[in-house]
């Protein structure tokens, strides 16, 4: 009740700033409008700071009022996200001399690349072929450090993505453009339109159309403003797409890295894991699977805002750090370390911060990311992301005056998290840690971690929100979700290759299934951490009952084997 409460009087406070009335800032796009919310965050207090940020995240999930704007939830929004999950749910299907492409600049190609990579990994634990590239404005250098003149390349754009779709007779192309402005992106666009038999363009970004950018480009016979006229038209017969809501001015002016970025995070997620469940789950994809996806997100900005103090402590310990002219350093695991990574990369261009002032770091650095490029130390040291990186170039110079923020989840390797911090701990007390789990996981470690740190902000996501599906949530076997039910159901059914009448069967046909069949968790487990056949696995469980003693037991004999 108090949240609801709490998220109503965000949204009163939203209403009575209208930005949307015909005589604010009428010469500027939404995207670069100042928004009425912040006009005082450059001396507000942190604490002032962190409900402002929340005010303005919350007018994402305004519904449309009598403005002319489509918003997040907007009818038309959900409908062109269904259409476009189709499209990839069709490539998924017959991936052959098919491609899904994403492209940005700055952030939305980090954002690109982000999404890429997960939806790429996701399909290889399935013995998928990866069907995704993203392309991002300078090549892989700008995942962490801004290369602003290649953004206004419109042909450099149209080049890469014919080089990186080359050969390919079906392409779905993505272009990210928040506000609807980048010539690099104009220039893939209008290549796609060019060659309709091959692409179809998808353009997602946050301001109306009649507002995309109509200057001329040198060299080009287009705009921005004709690219998106055209495909307005073909949109009419669903050969091109336009996901343009309108979130409403950012926290800090033209910095559309902050909603713009996390709206593109929403809707392609929405997309792929509509097309992915449709694809393997055999979910059918629905305006109102769609719609209802969209909402759960707003279930993210109540967990996070709920700890407003917390995140204000954070916020005021790097602020000094940054005062007194030293740093803050992100020291991520996982997934979330390439989040930590765009918010360092974005601090030089946003706020003409020297690279050293906000710094990245992620486990094995690039070669955990696995960016085209592969590993970018050559380039300078900006681009050392590793830990070990930090070991060797930030960590002996650290003192109490830096920030260090640990951002893990549940499912990284929580022990070396601990070690990470120990490390840290000897050369500087200001180190905070930002914990992901869900609902009734928690490591062993993290008391430790805690104690270490001067504070924790740990956020227990339910099973069911955006944030929890992205921490890829471990059951008993610490294996991905996917895994576990396709152990599950070779355990069910007694077989060590899935037939497709058994994928397409209903959750009650599993049931009376498993009804039949003894041990089928016991067995589904050993078989998955064991890699056996569901014969050898029965056999070592009637030796051993203990389901440890007998995954124990087979790795013993595999070692011995090895040996």
């Amino acid at each position: 009740m108090a949240t609801v409460a709490k998220t109503e009087g965000i949204k009163a406070f939203s209403a009575t700033h209208d930005w949307e009335s015909a005589d604010y800032e009428p010469t500027l796009p939404v995207s670069e409008m100042s928004n009425p919310l912040t006009h005082n965050i450059d001396r507000a207090p942190a604490s002032s700071i962190v409900k402002m940020l929340q005010a303005c995240d919350f007018q994402m999930f305004q519904e449309k009022s009598g403005a002319a704007y489509e918003r997040l939830l907007s009818d038309q929004v959900a409908k062109s996200l269904m259409e476009v999950a189709k499209r990839v749910q069709l490539i998924l299907k017959n991936p052959q001399d098919s491609l899904i492409v994403l492209s940005g600049c700055g952030t939305s190609g980090r954002l690109a690349f982000f999404i890429t990579s997960g939806f790429n990994r996701e399909l290889r634990r399935l013995n998928h072929s990866a069907v995704c590239s993203y392309i991002i404005a300078g090549g892989d250098r700008a995942l962490f450090s801004s290369q602003e003149a290649p953004e206004d390349d419109p042909i450099s754009g149209a080049l890469s993505l014919k080089k990186v779709s080359e050969g390919k007779k079906r392409v779905l192309f993505i272009g990210i453009s928040c506000g609807l402005s980048a010539p690099f992106v104009a220039g893939q666009l209008d290549f796609c339109l060019q060659h309709p038999d091959v692409y179809t363009p998808v353009l997602v970004g946050f301001n109306p159309p009649h507002q995309a950018r109509n200057e001329p480009i040198p060299g080009c016979t287009f705009t921005f403003h004709s690219v998106v006229t055209k495909m307005r038209e073909l949109a009419k017969m669903q050969k091109a797409f336009l996901i343009n809501p309108v979130l409403g001015p950012e926290a800090i002016s033209g910095s559309s890295r902050m909603k713009g970025g996390s709206a593109t995070k929403i809707l392609l997620e929405v997309v792929f894991s509509a097309a992915h469940a449709a694809n393997f789950s055999r979910t059918p994809i629905t305006y109102n699977g769609i719609l209802q996806h969209m909402r759960s997100y707003g279930k993210v900005l109540d967990i996070t805002y709920s700890q407003t103090e917390g995140i204000a402590a954070v916020m005021e310990a790097a602020g000094r750090s940054l005062q007194c002219g030293r740093g803050l350093c992100y020291l991520s695991w996982g997934f979330l370390g390439l989040l930590g990574l765009i918010d360092a990369s974005e601090c030089k261009p946003t706020f003409g911060a020297d690279y050293k002032d906000i710094q990245g770091f992620v486990g094995g650095g690039c070669k955990e990311l696995g960016n085209k490029e592969g590993d970018l130390n050559l380039m300078g040291a900006e681009f050392g992301i590793a830990h070990i990186d930090f070991l060797h170039n930030v960590l002996p110079s650290l003192t109490d005056k830096d920030t260090v923020l640990l951002l893990y989840s549940h499912s990284d390797d929580v022990d070396e998290v601990a070690k990470m911090a120990r490390r840290v701990k000897e050369k500087t007390s200001n180190m905070h840690a930002v914990y992901h789990q869900t609902d009734g996981d928690t490591a062993a470690q993290q008391g430790e971690i805690n104690k270490l740190c001067s504070s924790t902000l740990n956020f227990i996501w339910p099973q069911a929100t955006p944030a929890s599906m992205g921490l890829q949530h471990m059951r008993l076997s610490g294996h991905p979700k996917s895994l576990c039910e396709e152990a599950l159901l070779k355990a069910i059914y007694q077989v060590d290759k899935l037939t497709e009448d058994i994928m397409t069967c209903n959750l009650i046909t599993h049931t009376h299934t498993a009804r039949k069949v003894k041990k089928v968790v016991p067995l589904a487990l050993v078989c998955l951490l064991t890699g056996y056949s569901i014969k050898e696995a029965r056999s070592h469980l009637e030796q051993k009952p203990i389901v440890r003693e007998a995954v124990e037991a087979c790795l013993r004999e595999q070692t011995l084997f090895s040996g």
